[in-house]
């Protein structure tokens, strides 16, 4: 103990100010997460009979298409726009419910069992780059350049207290993804300086990744017309882009809170994905979560999973995120702003949390 004390008091203050802010950060995300672990398991534990008594939440016959974007130039920290996970870009298309094609219907079922089931489709786009991005060639100890195009099909699964979700990505890392051609256009575009490394992004190779999620909804109390509720969430995904387990959890406070099942983002993170259903004419909430993430491979980190010798880094296997936010519901139209603070992801990552804001926007046809 007076070792650590002793260590901690030669750091320079503001070393010890930044220590000091992921450690309590640390803690309040193990605390979110142990809590909703604990409500998870005994969802599952004792809920099962309970939600099938009340799993009967509001039909909706229309289809919702979103548009988000993330970007680290939307950050609390400066100096951080052009870096790591530097944007995603995404469009996609969620079904009304119950009606899927026999087939689907059916597939839906045997995985999730009864439920208000929906199909989502859509199209994501992430590039990743290095923190110094005039370097040619980039830092060899930085993260590589690598950009990723994805196809998703989801099938959704919901009752009146938990939402499940399983799907199928496929697509390309690589340059076939179009990472320079986006980001270095859009610098041209608004006459700033293109990034210089691209020429020695990862290597392009298929991808095909499997997911799952489910999210349980537990109201805490409604008083005055405002509501409190939590959302604990666990997921996993496996395939050659990106392999990991999740388990975190979601705060709300606001009025419709049972009109979605939280925000959507690109994954991974916290993802409530795009089916919503406004159950009054005016729904908002603001939120706050936390999730850690045990991370066993991840392509764009440890380089190309098919050839050796391809830039790579020293991947952390432990990530924390923690976001904030505000989401508001008016008629058929969902618009979402979401801060994300990341913990590192891989050894010689600049030190702190880096973060990124998402934005979403759906609306029903």
């Amino acid at each position: 103990m007076f070792r650590r004390k002793a260590w901690l008091a030669a750091r320079p203050a503001g070393r010890r100010a930044q220590f000091d802010i992921v450690s309590i950060m640390t803690r309040s995300l193990t605390s979110i997460i142990s809590a909703s672990v604990v409500l998870a398991a005994a969802s599952v534990t004792a809920g099962g009979s309970f939600q099938r008594a009340i799993a009967a939440p509001l039909q909706d016959p229309y289809g919702t298409w979103t548009l988000q974007g993330e970007n680290d130039a939307v950050s609390t920290q400066k100096g951080t726009s052009d870096q790591y996970y530097t944007s995603g870009l995404r469009i996609g298309w969620t079904s009304g419910t119950d009606n899927q094609p026999p087939a689907i219907s059916n597939l839906n079922r045997a995985i999730w069992g009864e439920g208000m089931q929906r199909i989502s489709l859509g199209l994501q786009q992430s590039i990743f780059t290095p923190r110094g991005t005039q370097l040619n060639p980039p830092n060899p100890q930085d993260r590589p350049y690598a950009g990723v195009l994805l196809a998703t099909a989801n099938l959704i699964s919901d009752t009146e207290l938990s939402r499940s979700v399983f799907g199928v990505q496929a697509g390309v890392l690589g340059s076939y993804a179009g990472g320079y051609q986006v980001q270095n256009g859009f610098h041209s575009l608004i006459s700033d300086t293109p990034n210089r490394g691209w020429s020695h992004q990862l290597p392009n190779q298929p991808i095909l990744q499997l997911q799952a999620s489910r999210i349980w909804r537990f109201p805490v109390i409604s008083a005055y017309g405002i509501s409190v509720d939590l959302l604990p969430t666990v997921a996993a995904a496996g395939g050659d882009f990106r392999t990991y387990a999740q388990a975190g959890g979601t705060i709300r406070i606001g009025q419709g809170l049972d009109s979605d099942f939280g925000t959507a983002r690109i994954s991974p993170g916290l993802d409530g994905t795009d089916a919503f259903k406004g159950t009054r004419t005016l729904a908002w909430y603001g939120f706050a979560g936390a999730d850690g993430q045990a991370v066993l491979y991840d392509a764009t980190l440890q380089g190309s999973t098919f050839r050796s010798g391809e830039p790579h880094v020293s991947k952390i296997w432990d990530v924390g995120e923690f976001e904030a936010g505000l989401a508001v519901i008016y008629h058929g139209v969902r618009l979402s702003y979401t801060q994300v603070w990341q913990t590192p992801e891989f050894n010689g990552q600049r030190s702190g949390l880096f973060n990124f804001g998402s934005l979403a926007l759906s609306a029903k046809f």
